[in-house]
């Protein structure tokens, strides 16, 4: 009986002391870097500047334009939503949906994605962040539509300063 006591009060203190999690809140900040998720930027696309800011500390939006006039010719005009659902020190997690108008060699068309994914923020650098996304997409630029599976890593889900 009395093993099951200590055990317990252990567990009591354990649940009642336990330190909050200090997750990076990125409200209020702008963050200025690159996207290249669109379909006019994926095969030997241009990668496009991207504008990403958070409302709130758990609701992020992203706008994302890349332009190439040499031929052939490619645009994408794009927005992107973004909300936490799990934040840990370095690491937020996010579900995502984003809309694209995007024009490649005379052909333009939509293009709607969802899915989930992670923003890492280094430690000691607060203001890098690197995200990795994957998910679905839609999109009727080829002239039909396609459905695609994605996992986009860092080096096309982007990066971003945070000022």
């Amino acid at each position: 009986m009395n093993l099951f006591r200590w055990i317990t009060l252990c567990l009591a203190l354990l649940t009642t002391s336990a330190m909050p999690a200090l997750a990076r809140d990125l409200q209020g900040r702008l963050g200025l870097g690159y996207n290249s998720q669109f379909a006019a930027s994926r095969d030997g696309g241009v990668p496009g500047v991207s504008v990403k800011y958070a409302l709130t500390p758990d609701m992020a939006f992203e706008g994302v334009f890349a332009l190439a006039t040499s031929s052939p010719s490619q645009s994408v005009t794009a927005v992107k939503a973004m909300k936490n659902v799990f934040m840990e020190t370095n690491l937020n997690f996010y579900f995502m949906g984003g809309l694209g108008f995007c024009s490649r060699s005379g052909n333009s068309g939509l293009e709607m994605m969802g899915g989930a994914g992670a923003e890492f923020l280094i430690p000691g650098v607060d203001s890098l962040g690197f995200s990795m996304e994957t998910g679905v997409s839609f999109d009727n630029l080829s002239g039909s539509y396609a459905l695609r599976t994605m996992g986009v890593s860092f080096l096309n889900a982007g990066m971003h300063f945070y000022f």
